[in-house]
């Protein structure tokens, strides 16, 4: 009986973390290497129909704090992170650079400096993360464009890939020539990610980016909700502690790290065997600690299962 006790409880867990991510509640990554019980996606990125365009500007400088836009930049502001894949979603890519541009709230770029431009480089676990405004939008014709923010993206050993990114429920995505292409090669289908409110009322999207590449390795699935998951992280922004829920789904041995932006160990929170079971633990991070962005990484057996990006703001 103990052991269906601990089976239905998998089962519960399981389907709880199904549920959860079927609500958006965690990062979407991407299917397994192996194609194996996969319920998510691990489609390489396109490229833009419009390619380039006209408003690159070449020697943009390296964006400091994680900031293309400055403090005063106006209009809503916008929290885009995530991680970057190899082509099977195995292995994470550190170091890949990506120099981004964009317009303004106003919808104009600028062509005579770098407002708004500038280069960030994912960390040694492959995480890449950046704050900004939400861009305006701009006639192309008799048409506005939809709101977009433009990639040069570069791993290690590949050369540059150029695209552009787009938000769920902007209207102008339906008749945009490039936006609205759903199939073949300048398919903007995954390229296009919704945008949720965190508790400061900013705007945080996901982007995964599966690109070809080599770096570290993930396991043979990069998410594994079988395994386990975190639940949640509060409260977030955090001042002081922050509380992680999470579930172990079968046993093993667990640990749960902390890394600053850059794939830096910052603390160990737990280190030991555990049983299929919900669990706490709480993070009190050291005073000299800076604000920033850290992410919460939850491993099994020495494989990395998920993760949650959490922010200190004092």
């Amino acid at each position: 009986m103990k052991n269906k006790k601990k089976d239905n409880r998998r089962q519960y867990l399981r389907n709880s973390s199904l549920a959860a991510l079927s609500l958006g509640i965690i990062p979407s990554i991407t299917k397994s290497a192996n194609n194996t019980n996969s319920t998510v996606l691990c489609d390489e990125i396109t490229e833009d129909y419009y390619g380039q365009g006209p408003f690159y500007t070449v020697n943009a400088p390296n964006i400091q704090n994680n900031q293309l836009a400055d403090t005063n930049e106006a209009g809503t502001k916008i929290i885009i992170s995530g991680r970057v894949f190899n082509l099977d979603c195995s292995e994470a890519i550190p170091n890949t650079i990506f120099d981004i541009w964009q317009a303004n709230d106003a919808g104009t770029y600028d062509n005579s400096g770098f407002n708004l431009r500038g280069k960030t480089v994912s960390n040694s676990q492959g995480f890449y993360i950046f704050e900004s405004i939400k861009p305006g939008l701009y006639l192309n014709g008799a048409t506005y464009r939809p709101s977009h923010i433009h990639f040069k993206i570069t791993t290690p050993l590949q050369s540059p890939f150029t695209t552009q990114l787009y938000f769920s429920g902007d209207p102008y995505i339906a008749n945009d020539a490039a936006a609205s292409i759903t199939s073949g090669t300048y398919d903007a289908t995954n390229r296009i990610i919704p945008l949720t409110a965190n508790a400061n009322g900013d705007l945080e999207g996901t982007w995964d980016v599966v690109i070809s590449g080599s770096g570290i390795s993930v396991g043979d699935n990069n998410i594994h909700l079988d395994k386990g998951m975190i639940y949640s992280a509060s409260p977030n922004p955090f001042k002081d502690r922050v509380e992680i829920k999470y579930g172990v789904f079968q046993e093993g041995k667990v640990s749960v790290f902390v890394y600053d932006i850059h794939g830096r160990v910052v603390s160990q929170l737990e280190k030991q065997q555990l049983i299929p079971e919900k669990y706490e633990v709480i993070w009190k991070p050291e005073s000299k600690l800076p604000n920033g962005h850290y992410f919460i990484a939850l491993k099994i057996n020495d494989l990395q299962v998920h993760y949650l990006k959490v922010i200190r703001k004092r």
